[in-house]
């Protein structure tokens, strides 16, 4: 796997461990008081737009030699993961029609991986 690659993958885990932050902030902020200005300013928040910026910059290092029609699409990637763990950790429902997208989405992102 050629570094641009990583940085790719890279990214992909960043973005998502930034998308279960702003969550995890989203969900405290219901439960404490105060509006979306005291939801920014919660560590989960702040950690998870950080994480957001450092994956727009490993985003950049794989588009250097990755071109941009197989690198975004490899980024949807990200919903089938974020998908289960809204399920696993947030309880989000995840029925027969969210498991078929998944699928679908896994398939694309197999078949663009293999193009590039």
């Amino acid at each position: 796997m050629t570094p641009y690659w990583l940085a790719l993958a890279a990214a992909i885990t960043t973005s998502l461990v930034g998308q279960l932050l702003l969550k995890s902030g989203a969900n405290d902020a219901v439960e404490a008081a105060g509006g979306f200005i005291h939801q920014l300013f919660r560590p989960a928040t702040m950690i998870g737009l950080v994480c957001y910026g450092g994956a727009a910059l490993l985003y950049i290092v794989a588009l250097r030699k990755i071109p941009m029609s197989v690198a975004l699409p490899c980024t949807a990637a990200s919903y089938v993961v974020i998908a289960i763990v809204g399920w696993a950790v947030f309880g989000e429902s995840l029925g027969a029609t969210k498991i078929a997208a998944i699928a679908l989405i896994s398939a694309g992102v197999a078949l663009l991986a293999t193009t590039a």
